[in-house]
């Protein structure tokens, strides 16, 4: 039966047997008394901001009774409080299709933050992450469990005008959500119990309520300091323009493009060319006069040239400002909501378990601090960070187990130095200065020569982590692929047991389908493509290639995530635990931002330090994985 609730007499249209006017009480007593405990919960909102648009409609309910209620309309403070004792209760599994989206307009609109989510949104990405094409919105995740299909033109016309009444078919299609998440829930964690995936699911579930709170809170964006550094950004790339004009104006090779202008005030020529160098395909008919095989000018594709021509290294440059320009100027600002604050949106789970953010992408934010100053507390706060300290070279000594690795970790050693030191040899010690640190302490140095030795080692390290092979490396440290053939040869002749736990790695997703992160979370990464045939018979070896790169670094980057999510839960938890005066902020890759009032700052530095190692134990066992924690007036990395 479906029970309208808050429903003003006059604005009711609707004659149908299941449909039926209902008083608050009923769907309290209902949810109290019911010996289910397990609850279907979706919202109607007048569009995708929980900033600047409204929560239309509440559903809640299980197989038998689903209740509607209009929240256009008022909703006086007892049952606005008991409905936030229902979300928040821990008593009632409240289950919801991407419920970081239901969660900010429920918070926003009952100043609840729902607890004991079930979400059948990441169950599904859970069980099916890897698989492309594969549909995990609402509409194809009903019709895979129940067979039953949405009609998704009813969504889209909810209205938030008072004056306007639900039709039968959005209340019905309302109900229906709710009614379909009961049934979807119970055969995910059928199959989540058979693949094994009770911990990462547990993870998950915990966790999108953190990030459903970041998103929520936001970042209070210094728009007095983001608007200086876009005239700076805006008079650097006028600046690379003027060089990559003036350099290509002297090209012998395209005279043909040359143009000569008097400047504004009429007192010299200006060297120009015609080209339009934020037209790819005039660009790229430029560089195929000096590299016909270039196929565009993708700044990936484009950076193993780079160093064999001037002119392409100065585009890139040139680009690059530009990006600046374009994505952190005043397009930015289109991102700020209007309580002056970004509020980045979440994808919980990428096939190797990592997050990403979008609208605006914060981790594409430039890693230097001139762009994260312009993201400040309230008055009164700090942000106290912290990050992983190398957290996946841990993860790899810890898998391999590799004796260098540990010790150089245990004993505070620079790593990367003391990895080139065997690569290299001789050649590494001959290259120190005389005073030189690494020699005295094994601490990094500042000697030229150990540099960059020290680089194209620090290089291979961090590849690792995402399946780096030769052609990768030597576009990065500019070699060709025969020294980086070599270089990698050196690398696992004095690390066999790294090459050997990867190599496992790569055997193990060729032969099985699928990779698995580290206990005890295991979570599993799909190859839709993969067959058995293909690894008995070795078919299809460009496929094979393919998931044996994904095999090596999913454990690396999705044991570093779990991690990660483990100590945002953590942090949560013990923030409400103890009442304490925190909010999470942000999280980029290995690091998790909070604002904290001034005077507790020292305090809370030294618990978020605990925490993020107590998250590190669960899958690192050593103890080896620290957490560096700073205090700053501003974000910071």
């Amino acid at each position: 039966m479906i029970h309208l609730i808050n429903f003003n007499d006059s604005l009711i249209e609707y004659d149908h047997p299941n449909i039926k006017r209902s008083e608050w009480d009923i769907m309290f007593d209902y949810i109290h008394n019911n010996s289910e405990v397990v609850y279907g919960v979706d919202t109607e909102t007048s569009g995708f901001s929980f900033v600047s648009k409204q929560l239309l409609m509440l559903q809640i309910g299980d197989m038998k009774e689903q209740f509607i209620i209009d929240c256009r309309n008022p909703i006086s403070d007892r049952e606005m409080q008991l409905i936030k004792i229902f979300l928040e209760s821990d008593n009632y599994v409240k289950i919801f299709h991407n419920a970081k989206f239901d969660y900010k307009f429920l918070k926003k609109k009952f100043n609840a933050s729902t607890d004991n989510i079930f979400d059948t949104y990441l169950a599904e990405k859970i069980l099916n992450c890897g698989k492309t094409d594969y549909g995990y919105g609402l509409g194809k995740v009903v019709e895979r469990y129940t067979g039953n299909t949405l009609n998704k033109e009813i969504r889209g016309r909810f209205t938030d005008t008072h004056s306007t009444p639900f039709t039968i078919d959005q209340i019905i299609y309302g109900a229906k959500d709710v009614e379909y998440l009961i049934d979807i829930r119970e055969k995910q964690l059928d199959f989540i119990n058979l693949q094994k995936l009770t911990n990462v699911c547990k993870l998950e579930m915990k966790a999108t309520r953190v990030f459903a709170e970041i998103e929520y809170e936001g970042l209070i964006v210094d728009r007095e300091a983001w608007d200086k550094l876009k005239d700076i950004n805006i008079e650097a790339a006028g600046k690379a323009e003027v060089i990559l004009q003036e350099y290509a104006y002297n090209l012998p090779e395209l005279v043909k493009y040359r143009e000569t202008q008097l400047d504004l005030f009429a007192t010299e020529e200006v060297k120009r060319t015609i080209i339009n160098w934020d037209s790819p395909s005039q660009v790229l008919k430029v560089f195929k006069i000096y590299f016909p095989e270039i196929e565009d000018v993708n700044g990936k594709k484009l950076n193993p040239y780079r160093y064999k021509s001037e002119l392409i290294d100065v585009y890139i440059k040139y680009k690059e400002k530009s990006k600046l320009v374009s994505a952190f100027g005043d397009n930015f600002y289109n991102y700020v909501e209007e309580d002056g604050k970004i509020h980045t949106n979440f994808q919980q789970i990428l096939d190797t378990g990592r997050v990403s953010s979008s609208e605006p992408n914060m981790q594409q934010i430039p890693a230097d601090n001139l762009y994260r100053n312009c993201f400040i507390p309230p008055k009164g706060y700090v942000f106290v960070s912290s990050d992983y300290s190398s957290q996946e070279l841990n993860v790899i000594a810890y898998g391999s187990q590799d004796p260098v690795f540990l010790k150089a970790l245990e004993n505070n050693e620079d790593l990367h130095s003391v990895c080139a030191e065997l690569v290299f040899g001789t050649k590494w010690i001959e290259a120190a200065d005389e005073d030189c640190a690494y020699m005295k302490t094994k601490e990094k140095c500042e000697c030229k020569a150990h540099k960059k030795l020290r680089t194209q080692v620090k290089t291979i390290n961090f590849g690792l982590a995402y399946g780096m092979g030769p052609k990768k490396l030597s576009e990065t440290i500019n070699s060709s692929q025969q020294e980086a053939k070599n270089l990698i040869k050196d690398y696992f002749k004095a690390f066999p047991k790294i090459e050997k736990f990867l190599n496992n790695l790569g055997e193990f997703g060729k032969k099985n389908g699928y990779i698995e992160t580290f206990p005890p979370f295991k979570r599993k990464r799909w190859f839709d493509n993969w067959t058995p045939k293909m690894y008995s018979e070795r078919e299809n070896f460009m496929e094979l290639g393919s998931i044996e790169r994904a095999s090596k670094n999913t454990p690396i980057q999705g044991s570093s995530a779990d991690m990660t999510k483990l100590a945002l839960v953590y942090i949560m938890q013990h923030i409400e635990d103890n009442n304490l005066p925190i909010k999470i902020v942000m999280t980029v890759h290995d690091q998790i931002d909070t604002i904290c009032p001034k005077g507790f700052a020292e305090e809370w530095k030294s618990q978020m330090t605990e925490l993020m190692e107590k998250a590190a134990l669960a899958v690192i066992k050593n103890g080896l994985l620290k957490s560096d924690t700073n205090i700053t007036e501003k974000w910071s990395k």
